[in-house]
């Protein structure tokens, strides 16, 4: 029996045993230059250093509120919940950080784990689980001081930058509607004092304006032109604040991995309990009560071999077509395995394999990268797409069946993908419930770090994705 057990570290998070989930989707590089794709991202970053101040400043008040509040009524108790309206509430604007650095287009920062991993019955657990946690003094400090004072000079610093760059390439127009008060201090005369003593300034106020006009066009350009990485250098300093403050911890990441290391382990034993379970049915429903009646035929053309032989050959031609139909029945059970085609021309030759074989019209698109698939992804690969094609032939009542298998390959070979979808125009209403099919085939996906996602409305269509990581193999396909 084949062990589905894969070490696919490239993998993301799993979802609990049995459970159908959506994979994430793949980020594609964007196209252009550096400086481009630095225009691109601007007005989502703006958009969050703009919308910093009255955010960190509602934040500051609230949380200094509540916990110079529960620390100042402390000693009649009052003060403990205080204490923890004050870091739920920094919980909450630190998850608010976290939210808008994702929306400006950084990376996606790990949260914490806020559950313990061992909490006490009652009040006093909660408290101690609430209290104990570094994660919501973490936030707390964020909110009351770091993130203010961070806030505060990337919001100053973003503003200004803003108000330069349009403000100044603007000037020739809106500069016209200022009121004159005749003792105006002109910025390029003393720009050009100081740089060129004894300067003469125009006397007309139209060459005046326009030597400011140039002036702040000049600024306004170099601002302008320098505009991204400004704000982009601001919002890492954002980013990199939250990485130290507001992510989880190392420990709880390595943690986090152990624990979904377990349940696919746990999956793929289960997936492989349930596959020698069924295989034990299968032959004892099948091949075992063939091979048994087989046996009565033989015995029975045996006492009738010399008494009535014609009757002997009839009971022998019955025998020769049950061993035919045994071992008919054999092949097909060895195809969940490994067949032969899988082993000698590759996963794609045995993929339509299946769709010939099926009743139900199959179109098949395969698209594999260059890279080598591992055999137990392979062989994994070709398990599902046949439970999935026998499922649509019993239960769909479908007319047409559309699979497309296809493989993404990461960077130094990981992060590779192998996506299978299967989607039919058949009644819907498809669950992976337990007592299902699909239930045992998310069970195995599992197992190998992957996710199956289930759409099926009533009345069709039904779609099925399936995403399995993997580690591509050295050898590459000529």
């Amino acid at each position: 029996m084949t062990n589905f057990l894969l070490n696919a570290r490239a993998a993301g998070d799993s979802d609990t045993l049995g459970h159908v989930t959506s994979s994430p989707p793949i980020e594609r590089p964007t196209r252009g230059s550096g400086y481009g794709r630095l225009w691109q991202s601007l007005p989502r970053e703006l958009g969050f250093l703009l919308l910093t101040l009255p955010i960190v400043t509602i934040g500051f008040v609230i949380g200094w509120v509540l916990f110079a509040a529960g620390i100042g009524t402390l000693i009649i108790w009052i003060g403990l919940f205080i204490l923890t309206a004050g870091l739920s509430v920094a919980r909450a604007f630190g998850t608010l950080e976290l939210t808008r650095l994702s929306w400006a287009g950084l990376p996606t920062i790990a949260p914490p784990r806020w559950a313990p991993a061992v909490r006490r019955p009652g009040l006093s657990g909660w408290l101690r689980g609430l209290f104990g946690n570094a994660h919501y003094w973490l936030y707390l400090l964020h909110t009351v001081l770091l993130g203010f004072i961070l806030g505060v000079f990337t919001w100053a610093v973003s503003l200004v930058w803003v108000a330069v760059s349009f403000g100044g390439i603007s000037y020739w127009f809106w500069g016209r509607f200022l009121p004159q008060s005749g003792q105006d201090i002109w910025l390029h005369d003393v720009v050009l004092r100081f740089f060129f003593p004894g300067f003469q300034m125009a006397d007309s106020y139209l060459g005046r304006f326009n030597g400011e006009s140039a002036l702040y066009a000049v600024a306004g350009l170099v601002f302008l032109v320098t505009l991204p990485w400004v704000a982009r250098g601001l919002i890492l300093l954002h980013h990199g604040l939250a990485v130290g403050v507001l992510g989880a911890f190392r420990s709880e990441a390595l943690e986090r991995e152990v624990a979904d290391l377990g349940a696919s382990r746990g999956a793929a034993v289960a997936a492989e309990d349930h596959s020698l379970r069924r295989l034990e049915r299968d032959i004892h429903d099948g091949p075992q009560q063939r091979l048994v009646r087989l046996q009565f035929d033989l015995a029975s053309v045996g006492r009738k071999l010399e008494s009535d032989p014609d009757v002997a050959r009839a009971l022998l031609d019955g025998a020769m077509q049950q061993s035919r139909d045994t071992l008919e029945e054999l092949r097909e059970l060895s195809r969940g395995f490994a067949p032969p085609i899988l082993q000698d021309r590759g996963l794609a030759a045995a993929i339509d394999s299946l769709a010939g074989r099926s009743t139900v019209p199959v179109t098949t698109t395969v698209t594999l990268t260059g890279q080598l698939l591992p055999p137990e992804v392979e062989r994994s690969a070709y398990f599902v797409v046949a439970e999935l094609l026998t499922n649509v032939t019993k239960h769909a009542s479908a007319s047409r069946v559309e699979l497309t298998v296809d493989s993404t390959r990461g960077i130094a070979g990981a992060g590779n993908l192998l996506s299978i979808v299967v989607s039919d125009d058949g009644v819907g209403e498809a669950n992976a419930t337990d007592g299902h099919g699909l239930a045992g085939l998310s069970e195995r996906i599992h197992g190998l770090r992957g996710s199956l996602h289930l759409t099926s409305p009533a009345g069709g269509p039904t779609v099925i994705e399936v995403s399995i990581p993997y580690l591509a193999t050295t050898s590459t396909v000529s």
